[in-house]
């Protein structure tokens, strides 16, 4: 017998402090390397894309995968490549914690657009507002005590 399966996360993790240190330049360097972390954990990586202070990666998760490591292990193993690169001389890390929002897989599309589209949609909306609208738009309750901090 066969198992299936289709668990699409959105995923969003910030730089430590929200520093813009993520530089537009190289910021494809880093994707591509991200690419590869989900490839070896045998996940489809649908779309990456970010700004100066965050990322998002749309992908499927591999049910062997825990989501906790699944997130740790690419901020853990992206952390220490983009301080080795040189590419990114100002980043210090990442903040800890994330978002992990799950979505039906209707709403792929539509997603991969939201993603793709990060520079036009922060011209008019910072990266706070849109964490904590992603947050409430998925029930979640926004600790003030520990949001952004």
């Amino acid at each position: 017998m066969s198992s299936y399966r289709q668990i699409l996360y959105q995923i969003v993790f910030r730089t430590k402090h929200s520093h813009k240190t993520l530089k537009k330049e190289c910021r494809e360097e880093l994707f591509k390397y991200i690419h590869g972390i989900l490839k070896n954990k045998k996940c489809h990586l649908y779309r990456i894309n970010g700004m100066e202070e965050h990322i998002h990666i749309l992908s499927d998760l591999h049910p062997s995968i825990a989501l906790a490591d699944f997130a740790r292990d690419i901020k853990t193993a992206s952390s220490i490549w983009l301080k080795q690169s040189g590419l990114f001389p100002d980043f210090i890390g990442w903040a800890g914690g994330y978002a992990a929002l799950t979505y039906s897989n209707w709403d792929k599309d539509k997603l991969i657009d939201y993603v793709k589209n990060q520079q036009e949609h922060h011209k008019t909306e910072t990266f706070e507002m849109e964490y904590r609208r992603l947050l409430e738009e998925h029930g979640i309750v926004v600790d003030e005590r520990y949001f952004l901090r």
